[in-house]
C-alpha cells in the first residue's frame, strides 16, 4: 500500500492518510502543494470540510524563516503550552502563520487558494535546492492558508499528519510540501470514521493508508 500511496502522490492525486488508533484517529485528504489545482481547493472544502492547511519541510521553515505560532504567541496568556495537545503531551502543534500570495485578492476564493498554495511549494523547492529566496516579499499574513512546520526529525520525533505527509513525501521523491485537510462527517459533525474513510477512497478510486505502514517504512528506511 506504501507504493500506491507514493505513486498517487507523485501523480498528484488525493491520498488518504488516517494517523493512529491511539492518536487523533483522524483521516486527512493529502495532495501535492505543487500539483493543487483550484478544484482540489473546492474537493477538499467539499468532501473534508476541515481546515486546509500546507505542510512543509522542517529544513525548507528554518530557511524560510517560518516559525511556530506558539513561539510568535509566547506573551500572550492563552499560548499553548506543553502538554495542552490532550492527544500528544509531549509536543507542541505544527502551526505556523496563515498566509496570502500577494497576488490575490481576499485570498479565500479556491483560485486564490491554489495560487498561494502552488507558490508556497515553489518557496520550498527553491529554498532546499539552495536558491534564493524572499518569502515576505511574496507573501502577506494574516492570510487564508496555514501553514505547518514539521518537527525536525520528522516521525522520530513527532508522529502528527504534518509529519506523516512531509515523510511520505520523501518516499515518493516530491517537493516536501503537501497540503492536508482533516475529512469530518457531515451528518455528526466528528471526525470522519475510519470505516467511512475507508469507503469514501473506495468509491473514489482513492489510495487510503495508515500511518503506521508510513511509520513501518520510515523505520525500515532508517535502519
Amino acid at each position: 500500500m506504501i507504493e500506491d500511496a507514493c505513486a498517487a502522490l507523485k501523480a498528484g492525486k488525493f491520498v488518504l492518510l488516517y494517523d493512529f488508533d491511539n492518536r487523533e484517529r483522524e483521516t486527512d485528504l493529502i495532495i501535492r502543494a505543487d500539483a493543487v489545482t483550484p478544484h482540489d481547493v473546492m474537493t477538499m472544502r467539499r468532501d473534508g470540510g476541515g481546515l486546509i492547511c500546507t505542510a512543509v519541510h522542517p529544513e525548507a521553515a528554518r530557511r524560510l524563516g517560518l516559525p511556530f505560532a506558539s513561539d510568535l504567541l509566547k506573551g500572550i496568556g492563552a499560548a499553548e503550552q506543553t502538554g495542552d495537545i490532550p492527544y500528544d503531551r509531549k509536543n507542541h502543534s505544527s502551526f505556523s502563520i496563515w498566509v496570502n500570495h500577494r497576488s490575490t485578492f481576499t485570498g479565500i476564493p479556491d483560485r486564490d487558494r491554489a495560487v498561494t498554495i502552488n507558490a508556497i511549494a515553489e518557496q520550498v523547492k527553491r529554498s532546499l535546492n539552495g536558491g534564493g529566496h524572499n518569502f515576505a516579499a511574496e507573501f502577506r499574513t494574516p492570510g487564508h492558508v496555514a501553514l505547518l512546520r514539521a518537527a525536525d526529525g520528522l516521525l522520530d520525533v513527532r508522529r502528527g499528519q504534518t509529519e506523516l505527509s512531509i515523510a511520505l513525501a520523501e518516499m515518493a521523491g516530491t517537493t516536501p510540501a503537501v497540503v492536508v485537510c482533516e475529512m469530518l462527517d457531515n451528518d455528526n459533525g466528528l471526525a470522519l470514521s475510519k470505516e467511512d474513510a475507508q469507503a469514501y477512497a473506495q468509491k473514489n478510486g482513492l489510495v487510503f493508508i495508515e500511518g503506521q505502514e508510513v511509520l513501518d517504512r520510515w523505520d525500515q528506511i532508517k535502519a
